[in-house]
């Protein structure tokens, strides 16, 4: 009998599809109330057949070493940085992902973050809560326009891209810095290709959509952030490491940089004592880029998939 172990409990289509392709199959589930443990993930790994688990769960070589008949790694994301792929595959276990479904959500999350940081709208929310709003002054507030303004993508793949499109209903000029040019984007949406420099100086608004890597660990530091206006806004979608997040904290206390709104973070879940949750000038969102019922139904039913095809000895089309 084959046995798989789903580390979060994942919307309902995808458990269906691997109930109803592998109806023999035992399929145990990480109650969402429980935390799961280094050692419980360790002891649930040893004789599974297929892992279903999410980017916050760390599959390094100590956990992948314990297991004995696992074949295949599902993760529910679209990257992979939480999984030791050199050990698994030296261990012939396949490692799967969900790409191309998270582009839009994450996109449009990080125009929330853009239009939140811009005009302050927690801080707005908060303060009217807060039983604060006596009467109306003309510096009540006041944020940044967007209209016009420049928008730096760094990293112009398809999450970058689809951030870029919808910066042309605001007439911004956009610049990008990716690995290699992209004439398409370039001609479609009017963006122009510039160095890591020019685009931290030039942009009002920089985003971040780069995967985390050894080149694009802490690739925004002290150094970076000095490079950036006082007005400008910095938004990371992409992979908490790739900022230096204590030079981001010194920035903000500073206001060196306007604002900053986020995504992700250095360590998931974020600390309560970690200095950001005190900032006003920053957006603090818990991880929440695809979280839209249709995006997170599209993720649950490719992640199942890719599980039940390596688990049938097929090969899953998204292979990392």
């Amino acid at each position: 009998m084959l046995k798989i172990f789903i580390t979060r409990e994942i919307l309902s289509e995808g458990i269906d599809l691997i109930r109803n392709e592998l109806p023999n199959a035992e399929i145990k589930i990480q109650p969402e109330e429980e935390i799961l443990t280094k050692e419980k993930l360790k002891r649930e790994i040893v004789d599974i057949d297929g892992l279903l688990c999410s980017l916050s769960d760390i599959i390094d070589e100590e956990i992948i070493s314990a297991a004995k008949n696992l074949k295949v790694i599902s993760n529910y994301a679209v990257g992979f940085d939480n999984i030791n792929i050199k050990f698994a595959t030296k261990k012939k276990i396949m490692v799967t992902n969900t790409p191309g479904v998270l582009t839009e959500a994450t996109a449009d999350i990080a125009w929330g973050l853009i239009f939140a940081a811009a005009r302050r709208l927690i801080e707005a929310d908060k303060y009217l809560r807060d039983g604060k709003w006596k009467r109306w002054a003309p510096s009540l507030l006041l944020g940044y326009d967007l209209y016009g303004k420049t928008l730096g993508i760094i990293g112009m793949g398809r999450i970058g891209s689809a951030v870029a499109k919808r910066a042309v209903g605001f007439n911004m000029h956009i610049i990008y810095y990716s690995r290699t040019k992209k004439p398409e984007i370039e001609k479609k949406l009017k963006a122009k290709f510039v160095d890591l420099t020019t685009l931290l100086k030039e942009a009002d608004i920089v985003s971040i959509h780069v995967p985390l890597t050894n080149k694009t660990k802490e690739m925004i530091g002290k150094k970076e952030f000095n490079l950036m206006k006082k007005t400008s806004i910095l938004i990371n979608t992409s992979r908490g490491a790739v900022i230096d997040e204590q030079a981001l904290i010194e920035v903000l206390k500073e206001k060196k940089i306007a604002a900053a709104g986020l995504d992700v973070f250095t360590h998931e879940p974020i600390d309560d004592k970690n200095p950001l949750v005190k900032l006003e000038n920053v957006v603090l969102l818990p991880h929440l880029g695809s979280a839209t019922y249709e995006t997170r139904t599209k993720m649950a039913l490719i992640a199942a998939k890719n599980l039940v095809m390596a688990l049938k000895g097929e090969m899953p089309p998204n292979l990392v």
